[in-house]
């Protein structure tokens, strides 16, 4: 790192985390075999009914319960611990699709077929929100765009490699050999991701059992609207969102009328999209670090939609597919800002919530797209494609103004926190943090006055928050194991801190810190403190400082000075 803030989180950074590695490992051997069983599903209907009426409902059956509950799957990851939920979601669904794979090799029901693949969407919606929010517990600030890029990397690829993979398995073994790798790749998945070593806290979602499921899923959806620069961003990936949905029906006419390519040509379309977000990954870091971000939206939402008009004078399937290249890499760059903006500013306790919400959005908006592309193709395929081509860039430019507004208030913000992250970069504690990590502290942190004489902590209370002095003085005294009369042990004065050894320890206050004269303090809640050491990993040479500092008074309890996340207690 060149200096303080410097350094921009790159994959390579952001994948020098295990449990991240765990998490993309178990995500693209799942949504491989997803997309591989997907095209088997559409085939073993096909073949048993000689209807796309019943492929049409295969895919209902499997997209309707994702539009209607997919906001109360975020409410499931944010009540139970998060990792042991994906393990389970892995183990149903391998267990629901060995059954799907029984009914189609041994030639069942229909209807029951389809019953079994509504059962694995509903399984499965808890899921994408507990990945969301246990990103940012695996990997620190600087490479959570990173991270976010790199999951999406991996959506757009398996959208490549799992229907050729479900291609080949059909050609070689018919549709139930499909499933059943699908069935297979659930049950690897859980093994992988079982082994991922951050565990989150569940929360009260009921409110004490005051709130019912519709106010906690309404939670959800007033947290992305209150989330600030977040919702601003949210918005313009809904807007992608639905641009994606009216491809859905408008490479079908593309591919027909335009490339004469037949029906293979909407997979030939779907395909250049993975492609292109796989090359949008190389630059996605570099924009994400840029303190404005106005123009890099809005000119990624053109880089999505504009291409498209171009279409109206295409009829090369090779030029049609670098221009669906071109436009992925437009598309994935507006979802990562948005789902890195929604990470940072919701409260630890909403964020797999907030995802469920963010996640009905983009399903909702996809479902309008598809909805809404036959209506405008009643004037033709070339008005259409200059419709969704040029008309929705129009109407992203008028969020040009909110954005940059938006760009001045966290400039403003960030001006604000500035001297509170030049004392806490000070701080022998934070000396291995990045700028995004410590104004995320100060963000947090609460300015504290006190006068002479007050007990800012007293000896055997829970310790909840650590303090950074800004300016005075305050004596440490303690009685200790040992009793008796409280002895002095030091004086504390401007650039110090305190109240780490409680919250490392996961347990009470050792000592007894007093203000002699008037102090200005910054306090720091202990979760947030002890979730920027884990970022950080905290040194050997501080928790070695505060083992010395708690031998003085209980000597018995410094063996339980552990670094943040493997104490019991200590989040």
């Amino acid at each position: 790192m060149a200096g303080k803030g410097s350094r921009v989180g790159g994959y390579r950074s952001a994948l020098h985390s295990r449990d991240l590695r765990r998490l993309l490992t178990g995500q693209i051997i799942s949504n491989s075999g997803s997309w591989a069983y997907n095209v088997a599903l559409a085939a073993f209907l096909y073949d048993r009914t000689h209807s796309a009426a019943w492929v049409a409902a295969g895919t209902l059956g499997r997209f309707v319960p994702s539009l209607l509950l997919s906001a109360y799957g975020g409410v499931v990851a944010e009540r139970f611990e998060r990792v042991a939920l994906m393990t389970w979601v892995n183990v149903v669904a391998t267990i629901v699709q060995a059954a799907l794979a029984a009914v189609i090799v041994a030639g069942g029901p229909v209807g029951l077929a389809l019953v079994l693949a509504a059962a694995t969407s509903i399984v499965g919606l808890p899921y994408q929100p507990a990945v969301a929010a246990v990103i940012p517990q695996v990997v620190g600030e600087d490479d959570l765009a990173a991270a976010n890029g790199a999951s999406a990397t991996i959506d757009n690829l398996v959208v490549v490699v799992g229907p050729a993979l479900g291609a080949v398995l059909l050609i070689a073994a018919g549709p139930g050999a499909a499933v059943v790798v699908n069935a297979a790749s659930f049950a690897v998945a859980a093994l992988v991701v079982r082994t991922i070593r951050v565990r989150s806290k569940p929360s009260d979602v009921t409110a004490g059992g005051r709130a019912g499921a519709l106010r906690q899923v309404a939670d959800g959806f007033k947290a992305v609207l209150g989330s600030g620069a977040a919702a601003l961003f949210v918005g313009f990936s809904v807007v992608a969102s639905f641009v994606y949905g009216t491809d859905t029906v408008l490479f079908v006419a593309v591919s027909s009328s335009q490339l004469h390519t037949g029906t293979s040509g909407y997979g030939y379309l779907l395909a250049g999209l993975g492609v292109g977000g796989l090359a949008g990954a190389t630059v996605l870091n570099r924009i994400a670090a840029k303190p404005r971000l106005a123009y890099w939206i809005v000119g990624a939402m053109g880089v999505y939609c504009l291409p498209t008009a171009l279409l109206v004078v295409v009829h090369s399937p090779l030029v049609a597919f670098a221009i669906e290249a071109v436009r992925g890499a437009g598309t994935l760059v507006v979802d990562t800002l948005a789902i890195t903006a929604l990470q940072r500013s919701v409260p630890r306790d909403m964020v797999a919530r907030v995802f469920g919400a963010f996640f009905a959005l983009v399903i909702g908006a996809i479902s309008l797209g598809a909805l809404v592309a036959p209506l405008v193709l009643r004037a033709g395929l070339h008005p259409a494609l200059l419709v969704f081509g040029l008309g929705v860039p129009l109407v992203c430019l008028l969020g040009l103004p909110a954005l940059r507004r938006n760009d001045d208030a966290i400039a403003a913000g960030a001006a604000i926190l500035a001297p509170r992250v030049a004392t806490l970069e000070r701080l022998d504690l934070f000396a291995s943090a990045t700028r995004a990590a410590l104004e995320r502290l100060a963000a947090d942190a609460e300015e504290l006055s006190v006068v002479a004489g007050t007990v800012v902590v007293a000896e055997g209370e829970r310790a909840d928050a650590f303090y950074v002095v800004e300016r005075g003085l305050l004596d440490v005294s303690a009685v200790g194991e040992v009793g008796g009369a409280q002895r002095h042990l030091r004086d504390l004065g401007d650039g110090t801190y305190f109240g780490e050894i409680g919250l490392l320890a996961g347990g009470v206050r050792t000592a007894t810190v007093r203000a002699t004269s008037g102090c200005e303090l910054l306090k720091i809640g202990g979760e947030e403190l002890l979730a920027a050491l884990t970022d950080l990993s905290a040194s050997p040479s501080l928790l070695e400082g505060a083992r010395s500092r708690m031998q003085l008074t209980h000597p018995s309890r410094a063996g339980l000075l552990k670094a943040p996340g493997t104490a019991p207690g200590a989040v």
